[in-house]
């Protein structure tokens, strides 16, 4: 992939318009949103008038739709992807559900999280089937403009999902009310400490534990600071309804020692979720 590489992203709510701001310095990006209102104010792209329209300006395609949209939009895409490299970050939807609409596609899955949108977030990526070690480089390359990468086996990504997917809503539960010097402490001596023994518990490696740890909550406390909403409001941005944060934070009950067992009710609800 040349560094100028054409880039199209499909869906622009919150993750969507993070990486367009995120890489549109670094490439040619071109997006599609069916709700126009989302992309008149991401500079340095280029809106397209319809997917097609976009696939067929790129070689590499980023789904960030919702997944209620997620199967209409693989249909629309699907005789347009030839030979092109497809990156989602739909949440729960594996590589292999995704070739099966798309047939030989190059898939890479990521699951990114909230910090993104400020360029301090935690991105898990693991690569499908028919995906080259070069695509998942190019990925991660992608992901890193907008905060740490971890490559995973993808029989992790719904742990990637639980832990540093969640993550932020859970530091964001448990340092309401504080001051921000408060919640700094909070998070060196009893936030980071718990959720990377909440890794390890859910099959995570020491060291890689470690990284989302403290990548999720470092980025999650600089996303407080500079964002003018709350905690309580950064919670809700992170725990949509029946997801894997709302049924973490229901086990956490404002206690930082309920961590694991909030980290493994929202790997349950991840797989519940999981679309394969």
């Amino acid at each position: 992939m040349t560094k100028k590489a054409k880039i199209g992203i499909i869906g622009c709510g919150n993750m969507g318009s993070a990486i367009a701001k995120g890489i549109s310095s670094k490439y040619q990006v071109f997006v599609f949103d069916k709700d126009t209102g989302k992309t008149k104010n991401i500079a340095k792209v280029k809106v397209a008038k319809s997917i097609s329209d976009l696939i067929n300006a790129v070689g590499v395609v980023i789904l960030a739709v919702k997944p209620q949209d997620f199967d209409s939009v693989l249909n629309k895409i699907r005789d347009y992807v030839n030979k092109k490299l497809v990156i989602s970050i739909a949440a729960g939807i594996s590589t292999k559900y995704i070739e099966k609409v798309l047939g030989r596609a190059r898939v890479i899955r990521v699951m990114p999280n909230l910090p993104a949108k400020i360029g301090k977030g935690m991105s898990c990526l693991s690569k499908g089937k028919f995906a080259s070690k070069t695509d998942l480089n190019f990925a991660e390359k992608i992901f890193g403009f907008i905060g740490n990468t971890l490559v995973l086996k993808e029989s992790m990504m719904n742990a990637a999902t639980a832990d540093s997917g969640s993550g932020p809503g859970f530091l964001f539960s448990l340092i309401s009310g504080k001051s921000l010097k408060e919640a700094r402490e909070f998070a060196r001596t009893d936030f980071i400490p718990r959720l990377l023994n909440a890794g390890v518990d859910v099959g995570f490696k020491p060291q890689e534990a470690q990284l989302l740890a403290t990548a999720t909550t470092a980025g999650s406390l600089v996303l407080l600071g500079k964002s003018n909403l709350s905690a309580e409001d950064l919670v809700k941005r992170v725990a949509s309804k029946g997801g894997t944060t709302e049924a973490g934070l229901k086990e956490l009950k404002g206690n930082v020692k309920n961590l694991p067992k909030a980290v493994k009710a929202a790997l349950k609800r991840a797989k519940e979720l999981s679309r394969r």
